[in-house]
C-alpha cells in the first residue's frame, strides 16, 4: 500500500469514528519527516482514544503497524507514526495550541 492509500485509509477510519476537521497535508516538498500528515480532532479524551484505536485497528488489518505511537494516556494529542504517514489526533484546545496547519503552512492540503 503506497503512502497516498495509507493516508486515505486512515482518514476514512477516523471519519468512521466521527473525527472532526480532518485535514491531510502533503509533506513531500516541505520536509523529509513524512510524505503525509493527517490531522483530526476529537471532542474529548475518550473520543480521541476511540479514533486512535479504530485507526490503529484498521491499519493493522491492512498489514500496517505504527513504528511509534503515543498520547493514549490523556488523549490530548495521539500520534501514530507509520514512517511515510504521521497521524495526529487532537482534542480541540491542543490542536489550536500546536496549530500544525500553520506550522507546516507551506504544505499542500489534499482533498480526501
Amino acid at each position: 500500500m503506497n503512502p497516498s492509500e495509507v493516508v486515505k485509509l486512515a482518514a476514512k477510519l477516523a471519519d468512521d469514528m466521527r473525527a472532526e476537521d480532518i485535514v491531510v497535508l502533503d509533506m513531500k516538498d516541505v520536509t523529509l519527516i513524512a510524505d503525509y500528515f493527517m490531522i483530526c480532532t476529537g471532542t474529548s479524551g475518550i473520543h480521541t482514544k476511540s479514533i486512535g484505536s479504530n485507526v490503529e485497528k484498521g491499519l493493522k488489518e491492512a498489514g500496517l503497524i505504527p513504528k511509534h505511537k503515543g498520547g493514549y494516556d490523556d488523549g490530548a494529542w495521539i500520534l501514530l507514526d507509520l514512517g511515510s504517514v504521521v497521524i495526529h489526533i487532537f482534542q480541540h484546545d491542543t490542536r489550536l495550541y500546536y496549530n500544525l496547519e500553520r506550522l507546516w503552512g507551506d504544505a499542500r492540503r489534499i482533498s480526501i
